[in-house]
C-alpha cells in the first residue's frame, strides 16, 4: 500500500469514528435533554433526537464503509 492511499484509509478510518461519536453526542445530548424536560415538547424532541441519533450510529458508518469498500475500483 502507498503512502497515498494509507493515508486516505486514514481519514476515512476517521471520518467513520467521528460520525459514531458525533451519534454518541446526539443520543446524550437528546436523553439529557429528554431526562430534565418538565413539560411534553422538549421530552418529545429529546427522545426524536436519542432515536435519531441511534439510527445515524447504526446506518451512517456502514453507509460509508460500503461506499468506501476497497476491491475492484
Amino acid at each position: 500500500m502507498s503512502d497515498a492511499e494509507e493515508a486516505r484509509a486514514r481519514r476515512r478510518w476517521l471520518a467513520i469514528n467521528v460520525v459514531r461519536l458525533g451519534g454518541i453526542a446526539g443520543a446524550m445530548l437528546g436523553l439529557i435533554l429528554a431526562a430534565r424536560a418538565t413539560t411534553l415538547a422538549p421530552k418529545v424532541i429529546g427522545i426524536a433526537l436519542v432515536l435519531s441519533a441511534m439510527a445515524m450510529i447504526a446506518v451512517v458508518p456502514a453507509a460509508l464503509a460500503h461506499r468506501w469498500r476497497s476491491g475492484a475500483e
